[in-house]
């Protein structure tokens, strides 16, 4: 009976097992989990979980049970330690020793951290990235307290928001000239500098962390600036790694990333990887895509494609970022491009910044825009890119572009 061995029970790793039964494959499958808890949403962890909106019960993709009903064996707790792709092994924690017919990588990725040098190590210092971290960190969100937020990307800002509605005094630095710099337009940076200086956060551009004070637990920060401020606790939000460190060890080719091809096959062709560990083509550029609907749908079409499905991966990105009332949503993405039209609406927190490279439509960043996003969306899956002027005209029946 042929065996798959999936190793990283996240969002790709359930959604690969899920897909596999459901295209009826009948054989043994395998999902190796470095947690103690099923697979679960890591999205709402900064977010409604952290708020304490959303029980930890809530937060797994499929129930507990979902696994044994379906023939899976889900090992929790237990890590791959090594892959012998000539052997086709899996070592594991537990020095046990699994043998595979197809190998799936969804090891998705690790947050950044600090130096020790600059303090990184010291209590009171976290990162969100998965469970253990939510609730290591929840206690200290205590109203009146103190919190350094180190990163202006959409997870330190969207904890920025979490500490702001429980009535912490929130600080947030930015080491680049604004916020959001890397992954959206100065209009959408302008819109939620807007959003955060409204809910009292007191917010650093321009100004980075030079390093933590304290001597076991944090009690403070220098910035880059020379200003020295006192906090409880720190958050650090500096961005994601892929977890390729397996692949690479076994000798599979790993650059950002691990290299797939277009169906989702690493270098080894009996090795397949999807999610945040993995790079896909887009637009005939390699890319590294970290999002739930990615992982999602380049999951389960490796599902497909070891079942012999031969599809390619088409990437339709979009993502999304919740923050104090306001709701983000993103379609497409926007590298390379040379404009942003804004189209405003009904009240100042609803607007969408349309990207554009030339005539070509590229993304679409949607601010309690629900509506227009979908459009957006759909325009750019369709490859239609109306002309600028009908974006910015208020007078455009926006669902009608849909038809041209």
């Amino acid at each position: 009976m042929p065996h798959i061995v999936v190793i990283g029970a996240g969002q790709a790793g359930s959604s690969l097992v899920a897909k596999l039964r459901a295209e009826e494959f009948h054989g043994q499958i395998t999902l190796i989990g470095a947690e103690d808890v099923p697979p679960y949403q890591r999205p709402p962890l900064s977010k409604s979980y952290l708020l304490g909106d959303m029980t930890k019960e809530r937060l797994y993709l499929r129930p507990a049970a979902f696994y044994a009903d379906n023939n899976v064996d889900l090992r929790l707790d237990t890590r791959a330690v090594s892959i012998d792709p000539i052997a086709k092994t899996v070592k594991l924690s537990d020095d046990s020793i699994l043998s595979y017919d197809e190998l799936a990588l969804t090891t998705g990725s690790y947050p950044r951290t600090l130096p020790e040098a600059v303090g990184g190590m010291l209590d009171g210092v976290f990162c969100v990235r998965d469970l253990k971290d939510a609730d290591t960190m929840a206690p200290a969100f205590v109203a009146g307290k103190k919190v350094l937020i180190i990163g202006g990307g959409y997870i330190g800002l969207e904890a920025a928001a979490v500490a702001s509605k429980l009535g912490l005094q929130v600080t947030l630095v930015e080491i680049a000239d604004r916020i959001l710099q890397r992954v959206a337009a100065p209009e959408t940076s302008d819109y939620f500098r807007a959003l955060h200086k409204s809910h009292g956060v007191d917010l650093r551009e321009g100004v980075g962390l030079d390093h933590l004070i304290g001597t076991d637990h944090v009690t403070g920060a220098k910035l880059t600036d020379g200003s020295e401020i006192d906090i409880n606790f720190a958050i650090v939000g500096v961005g994601i790694m892929p977890a390729s460190i397996l692949a690479q060890s076994a000798g599979l080719d790993v650059a950002n990333g691990i290299t797939t091809n277009e169906m989702g096959q690493t270098s080894d062709p009996h090795i397949w990887a999807a999610g945040d560990c993995a790079s896909s083509q887009f637009k005939g550029e390699t890319i590294r895509l970290e999002s739930v609907g990615n992982a999602i749908d380049q999951a389960e079409l490796v599902a497909k494609n070891i079942m012999g499905a031969g599809q390619p991966y088409v990437p339709n990105p979009w993502f999304w970022s919740d923050q104090y009332d306001c709701k983000l949503q993103i379609a497409g993405l926007n590298i390379g491009y040379d404009a942003v039209y804004v189209r405003l609406g009904d009240a100042a927190s609803v607007q969408s910044h349309w990207y554009y490279k030339g005539a070509e439509l590229l993304a679409v960043d949607a601010m309690n825009d629900p509506r227009n996003y979908m459009i957006g969306k759909r325009l750019i899956e369709a490859g239609k890119s109306p002309a600028p002027s009908f974006i910015t005209d208020p007078d455009t029946d926006m669902k009608a572009l849909l038809r041209a």
